[in-house]
């Protein structure tokens, strides 16, 4: 890539690393399925007039994409941060969602993938298993099985997107919003009765995480990382997007307080050296001539 390009994925994996933090301290005061919520209903404002109608027959696809990314994978990833006592294994754990992705893929798809992708699969989800008995991540082990539950509808979330036709970054994204606003505003009633009421008293940096999270990291992050998959292969991008759960880690670390142990380093370098060897293996594959359908 040119160095402006390498600057542009730059910024987005600053702008991604950002959310965990901003967002974290805006769930001190909002409770996740509202705070989501409120995200979607900001980022879905400018992005109405971006809003396509899919293709004939695509409207089932399109749904259950939007409720898989924007109610189950958004909703439980802030649920899994709100719940975590750090922002480094939420950050960590959710890139497993690429090893889960090209395995969906394998199983439903038919994609085949190498053994070298295989391993790389085994050596991500090891790392996660190591990362869990870290006595941080020990304090509440629920939220890293929420985050891996996020991780997951992620997954099957990018799987069925791929059947998608016409649609772009944008497009996707404001029909995500309109979609998911409704469910997490009714999921947000009946498991976080009186949130709505108490939204007044949240202070400017809930709000500030709110707008952060909407068009910071959504508008320009997603903005920007289509612009560059629309002229370099994704797997050409992807290794540079593990640079976010290592600068999650720095603002943790930072600004949150944590104090990751060995057992989160260990299965820290475990879970990105695996998503490492899934992005390089994809990359040969499209640098591959003839194409083939191996990873």
């Amino acid at each position: 890539m040119s160095p402006r390009d390498i600057a542009l994925v730059l910024l987005v994996c600053v702008a991604w690393a950002g959310n965990f933090l901003t967002s974290a301290y805006a769930l001190r005061e909002i409770p996740p399925f509202l705070f989501t919520a409120l995200r979607f209903i900001a980022l879905g404002l400018p992005l109405l007039f971006w809003l396509k109608r899919p293709a004939p027959g695509q409207w089932p696809r399109l749904l259950a994409v939007c409720v898989c990314l924007g109610v189950l994978h958004f909703g439980l990833s802030f649920v899994a941060l709100k719940m975590a006592g750090d922002l480094s294994s939420p950050a960590i754990v959710v890139q497993s969602y690429i090893p889960m992705t090209a395995l969906l893929a394998w199983l439903v798809l038919g994609e085949k993938f190498a053994w070298r992708t295989g391993l790389a699969i085994a050596v991500s989800f090891g790392g996660v298993l190591v990362l869990g008995f870290d006595p941080l991540v020990l304090d509440d082990p629920l939220a890293l099985a929420f985050m891996l539950l996020a991780a997951l509808f992620l997954a099957v979330g990018t799987v069925l997107m791929k059947g998608l036709l016409g649609l772009d970054a944008f497009a996707m994204q404001g029909w995500t919003a309109l979609v998911a606003t409704f469910p997490l505003l009714a999921i947000s009633a009946w498991l976080e009765p009186g949130a709505l009421a108490a939204l007044p008293s949240a202070s400017w940096v809930a709000w500030v995480g709110v707008a952060y999270a909407a068009f910071i990291s959504s508008l320009l992050g997603h903005g920007l990382y289509y612009v560059l998959v629309q002229k370099h292969p994704v797997a050409q991008v992807t290794p540079w997007l593990l640079l976010v759960p290592v600068l999650a880690v720095g603002l943790g670390i930072a600004f949150w307080g944590d104090r990751p142990g060995p057992r989160l380093f260990i299965g820290g370098a475990m879970v990105l050296g695996g998503v490492l060897g899934v992005a390089l293996r994809a990359l040969q594959k499209a640098r591959s001539l003839p194409p083939t359908r191996e990873v």
